[in-house]
């Protein structure tokens, strides 16, 4: 494969479910070595997009193009190229971590004479050393979800799949997972992920944003918050909370008003408000404001934004 062609390249990929849209005519393409956050609330049409590119499930309409292989004619032939982790990766609680990796080298059909290096070089990389006589049912969220990654990577695929890789683990072992996935970037790995905390969109080189089914938008953070932000952002102390959401929200000059914490946080047009005349506009609705803080907007901020437009 050159080095110019995409690892993934879709054109108007679609899928329905009789007269129901879950991927609604989605393009985009990711070049090789990238990190992508494919981001959106559940039920998005996220998991329709990487079963149709996986080759698990069949176009309704559109193009895909994963590396170099044509998926909706070769399905099969995209598998060897992949590895995939599901929301509900199938491991088997009976067997060991190694037992479980063994089980996916043979899947894969990584050669006998290399199976060992394999094995070996997914347990440094995932974190499992220690771990490999564990029976897969004793380990934790986050252990299984490494375990689940290992396995997924134990053919060393050069694109991978990662659908909800953080869901239902502890922020720490989600910050640890986020550590392997960049060293599997480092090391020359695509990789496609799925998430709904927008919290990790940060951490990826470019983002996409699905909602009910469309591609809202596709580019880097930086410049998504550049494209789509066009103000200021700051959290305020107020009491009543709520009511300050709600007061805020009908605002002339504000972009889009939330709850974040304890807070109200807002997207403020430049020029339209001061801190001081926007606490004297809320003292005047019976809301008292101790603190105006400025901070940095979010990719939040630009998918609230774009999901209510």
């Amino acid at each position: 494969m050159g080095a110019s062609r995409p690892a993934i390249s879709v054109q108007g990929l679609t899928k329905r479910f009789g007269g129901f849209t879950a991927v609604d005519s989605v393009s985009f393409e990711v070049q090789p070595g990238e990190v992508v956050g494919y981001l959106g609330p559940n039920g998005s049409g996220k998991t329709t997009t990487i079963r149709m590119l996986c080759g698990l499930l069949s176009p309704t309409a559109g193009t895909a193009q994963v590396m170099g292989v044509d998926v909706v004619r070769d399905p099969e032939g995209v598998k060897p190229h992949i590895g995939y982790m599901s929301q509900k990766f199938a491991l088997y609680d009976d067997l060991t971590v190694r037992e479980n990796l063994e089980f996916y080298a043979e899947v894969y059909e990584v050669p006998r004479e290399v199976e060992q290096e394999r094995l070996a070089e997914v347990i440094r990389l995932a974190g499992l050393e220690g771990r490999t006589g564990a029976l897969a049912s004793e380990l934790s969220g986050g252990w299984r979800q490494r375990l689940a990654l290992g396995c997924a990577l134990v053919h060393r695929p050069p694109l991978l799949f990662l659908d909800e890789p953080t869901s239902g683990v502890d922020p720490v072992a989600r910050r640890e997972f986020w550590d392997v996935i960049y060293q599997l970037a480092a090391a020359g790995t695509t990789v496609f992920v799925t998430t709904h905390y927008m919290d990790e969109a940060e951490h990826c080189g470019r983002v996409g944003f699905m909602h009910r089914g469309r591609l809202l938008a596709y580019d880097t953070p930086r410049a998504l918050k550049a494209q789509h932000l066009h103000g200021v952002a700051w959290d305020l102390a107020a009491n009543p909370l709520l009511e300050a959401v709600e007061v805020l929200s009908g605002l002339p000059g504000i972009a889009q008003a939330r709850l974040h914490g304890d807070r109200a946080h807002v997207i403020v047009t430049p020029g339209d408000w001061t801190p001081e005349n926007l606490t004297a506009r809320l003292a005047g609705h019976g809301i008292t404001v101790s603190a105006v803080q400025p901070v940095e907007p979010t990719l939040e901020d630009v998918f609230t934004l774009l999901a209510h437009q």
